[in-house]
């Protein structure tokens, strides 16, 4: 896995890996860019770098560093996914959101940046959901994430911004589950949602065969806009 800093996770528990990429000059603000369980994969580091070209700091740490440091797999090979699932069913979600609040800490008290944004996939876009019920990052995003419908009673503890990216055809998150993800968070004052009709999950992903090019042009144009809004 292409990680090149690694960053102290909370209570001296060790060291979180994460792969870092820096725009030209002073950074804007800062983005922490949560993965999918396929890990910071190449798909994730383009993201990364597609954030530092926008003149933002990003940070992608490695979710499953406690139990499979250094997951780098490929959705689109079969036993790289089933890996990816069996990955999932070890992972400790308050763990995570406790590394996003590491994260954040570094970036503001390391790297010096005041303004920090949380960006996820999948897994990643539920922490980016519970980063915003859990830490003080400013703005965060979250594209189809999971089993956000069994979070809702954290919802009143959003504070800052947030937008989830909604894929209606999503195979993971059904009809159900996403009217009552609309039903808790439509009335939020401070919650934005996006439905992508018939879209399914992983259509935003860099590259590969779940890649819907118009859909994700449309929600990464609506995130950029978001954060340039929010982080400024």
């Amino acid at each position: 896995m292409p990680t090149n800093i690694t960053i102290p996770a909370l209570d001296g528990e060790g060291e979180i890996p994460a792969y870092c990429a820096r725009p030209e000059g002073n950074p804007r603000a800062a983005i922490i860019v949560i993965p999918e369980i396929f890990g910071v994969n190449s798909g994730i580091t383009a993201k990364c770098e597609d954030w530092a070209k926008q003149g933002y700091l990003a940070v992608a740490p490695d979710i499953f560093w406690r139990f499979a440091p250094g997951s780098e797999l490929d959705p689109d090979v079969e036993s790289e996914l089933q890996q990816a699932f069996d990955n999932m069913m070890q992972f400790d979600a308050d763990k995570c959101v406790k590394d996003i609040e590491a994260v954040t800490k570094y970036i503001r008290s390391t790297e010096g940046i005041k303004m920090v944004g949380s960006v996820g996939f999948c897994l990643g876009g539920r922490m980016a959901y519970m980063a915003a019920t859990r830490t003080d990052v400013d703005a965060s995003v979250g594209y189809y994430g999971v089993m956000i419908d069994q979070m809702l009673g954290e919802a009143h503890a959003i504070a800052r911004p947030l937008m989830l990216h909604i894929p209606t055809a999503d195979h993971f998150v059904d009809a159900d589950a996403q009217k009552a993800i609309h039903a808790e968070l439509d009335p939020h004052p401070r919650v934005t949602l996006h439905d992508y009709e018939g879209l399914d999950h992983g259509f935003a992903a860099s590259s590969g065969s779940r890649r819907d090019e118009e859909g994700a042009q449309l929600a990464d144009g609506r995130t950029r806009d978001f954060f340039a809004e929010h982080l400024s």
